[in-house]
């Protein structure tokens, strides 16, 4: 490689990096909820302290690298005393565990701000895989992510001992998140 080359292609990383860099979540405006069925009814719960770390081009999904960081003990249930429980050994074992990670490995743009990001999902010691649909819209400076996915709740051992009746709690949980991002590039 040539000087020049070299330090066109130094240039071009200088470049790309700063904007990766600025990419920011702005928490106020985003979420990360869940649905369970407990006998059958929906309940219905948030996190309320998560974080993002995100370098991602909609014109290059395939270099993205995205990542999670959820902190379990801040979710409401509306309910202090489910709050309360949530947290003990038998559910999230949050003293054990305090946070669920979400790290990409692959991101597929699907045309139509629709991306597919799969990746690893890590909850109180285990890690699965998951693929999550991803569409992506901007307005303004603003770019905000929705989707959805489905975990079984029993493959990260969520609901230990007499909970593990899925009678009782569904092992079903629906997971949705809108996540808004600064400094992203145009679609």
């Amino acid at each position: 490689m040539t000087v020049s080359k070299l330090i066109a292609a130094a240039a071009l990383v200088a470049a790309i990096l700063p904007a990766a860099a600025q990419q920011k979540l702005v928490p106020a405006q985003s979420e990360i909820a869940f649905t369970s069925k407990q006998m059958g009814v929906p309940v219905d719960g948030k996190f309320k302290k998560f974080d993002a770390q995100v370098a991602f081009d909609p014109k290059k999904p395939e270099a993205a690298k995205i990542g999670f960081t959820i902190d379990l003990a801040s979710v409401s249930l509306g309910a202090a005393e489910t709050e309360a429980e949530v947290v003990k050994p038998d559910w999230f074992n949050t003293k054990a565990f305090p946070q669920a990670t979400f790290q990409s490995g692959a991101v597929k743009g699907l045309g139509g701000g629709k991306f597919e990001v799969a990746g690893k999902l890590a909850i109180k010691g285990a890690t699965k895989d998951v693929v999550v649909p991803v569409q992506v819209t901007q307005a303004g400076p603003n770019t905000t992510a929705n989707g959805s996915f489905t975990i079984k709740r029993l493959d990260f051992r969520i609901g230990d001992g007499d909970w593990k009746d899925t009678s009782m709690v569904a092992n079903d949980v629906a997971v949705k998140f809108k996540l808004v991002l600064t400094g992203v590039a145009p679609l």
